[in-house]
């Protein structure tokens, strides 16, 4: 083994998952509040033509089929404000591939804000980069701010090229960035020759439906990254794409060849599929638009019960997820024989049997931050989604509603909370 990989595990959101899968196989009630999935049904469209296209085997173009390329950058285009050329689009088998194929063939340093989601240090370090670790504030809403980036750079980069890893909307803490906080970094980008990877994976389930890129303002240093996973809730078909501007044709080149090298070419049936889904801008902007709105009624629905018992979180603008602050426990970690985040998390998993993701290691903060990524997702989506189309969007849901159709994440928060609320006595 490799010395710098010696010491790593696999990604801990799935290790987790992987556990408290075993644990339902043998019998236990687990509500799983730790894994970042989409819970409602493919669109329709996209379903029919996978279906439609099993027969196809060819290898494709490393880079994805045309009409693919063409109908992303139309996609985007419409709901974003962004220009792309579709030569300049790499579409692959997820877009995780596509980030760490980015860090293995870019020249600098490699910037990552804290917290963060668990996989882009490791990909960072495989890619053999020593990451910056920027350190974020619950202060900034968990933003990145033009302060905070310039104060990262001058004080801890070394090389002249910089690649900045941006979530937006983020995970773990569902932040989120309007155009003016957006604008307000491309000075800061420019003028330290910083290249964004602006992961907007969740960004078409921003609950109010307004979701801008920082492709749209600084368009010349911006990738955009993004995919089927979540908004179309589709992360098994494993398809992503980068856009990248003309300005970085050259580095889209070497992702290309990377790719060529590692996994060839995205599933073609998938492929297809994907071009169904994005070819139908107005049924795609519906079917998000729905899906966001359930979530944003269960984020709401978690954090103001969380809240009853001292357990807080910034409310996230879209995704899936809550940061959850565990502080209100720290007196009484002592007594209930803990010591960090992950040995509380760990606690509440036995007894509360809910799963939560710690922050720390893998989300890049202190083992001492009381701090947990909640991701609210547990339910029937299926029913929910269906439940959300009968009602117009220009109405709001009902009282209610998180409770009748998202009731397993109900259930799950209401578990937190009387765990909570029993340990903080005495």
């Amino acid at each position: 083994v490799r010395g710098d990989r010696a010491s790593h595990a696999g990604a801990e959101n799935l290790a987790l998952n992987e556990r408290v899968c075993n644990m339902i196989d043998s019998g236990h009630d687990i509500i799983n509040l730790a894994f970042g999935q989409a819970p409602f049904p493919a669109m329709g469209v996209g379903v029919e033509a996978l279906q439609k296209n099993a027969h196809v085997t060819q290898y494709e173009p490393v880079r994805g089929i045309r009409p693919l390329r063409e109908a992303i950058v139309n996609y985007h285009g419409v709901r974003d404000g962004v220009h792309f050329e579709p030569g300049n689009v790499v579409v692959g088998p997820g877009s995780k591939e596509l980030i760490f194929l980015l860090m293995a063939t870019f020249n600098g340093d490699v910037i990552l804000p804290s917290p963060a989601w668990v996989t882009y240090k490791p990909q960072a370090v495989l890619a053999g980069h020593n990451p910056v670790i920027m350190p974020l504030s619950v202060s900034d809403g968990w933003r990145v701010t033009p302060e905070t980036l310039a104060q990262t750079v001058v004080s801890k980069c070394e090389k002249k090229n910089k690649l900045l890893v941006f979530c937006n909307p983020d995970n773990p803490t569902g932040a989120g960035y309007t155009r003016d906080q957006l604008q307000a970094l491309a000075p800061v980008i420019r003028a330290h020759n910083i290249v964004v990877l602006s992961d907007e994976i969740y960004g078409h389930l921003t609950y109010s439906g307004d979701h801008h890129s920082l492709a749209e303002v600084c368009p010349e240093r911006t990738i955009l990254s993004s995919g089927l996973s979540k908004w179309a809730s589709a992360g098994g078909w494993r398809l992503g794409y980068s856009l990248y501007p003309s300005q970085l044709s050259s580095l889209c080149s070497a992702v290309a060849g990377a790719a060529s090298h590692t996994y060839t070419s995205a599933c073609a049936p998938v492929q297809r599929a994907a071009l169904a889904i994005y070819s139908d801008v107005p049924a795609a902007q519906e079917y998000s638009k729905h899906c966001a709105r359930v979530l944003a009624a269960v984020a709401t629905y978690s954090r103001e019960r969380l809240a009853q018992c001292g357990v807080t979180a910034v409310p996230p603008v879209g995704g899936f997820y809550l940061f959850t602050d565990f502080e209100i426990l720290r007196p009484h970690m002592a007594r209930l024989g803990l010591t960090t985040s992950e040995d509380l998390f760990s606690r509440i998993l036995d007894d509360a049997q809910v799963a939560l993701l710690a922050g720390a290691p893998g989300l890049l903060r202190d083992e001492q931050e009381l701090s947990a990524r909640l991701s609210f997702t547990d339910f029937n989506g299926a029913n929910a989604l269906a439940a959300s189309q009968r009602i117009p969007l220009s109405d709001s849901l009902p009282e209610g509603f998180v409770e009748t159709y998202c009731g397993r994440a109900a259930e799950g928060i209401q578990r937190i909370a009387s765990w909570v609320a029993k340990n903080t006595v005495g």
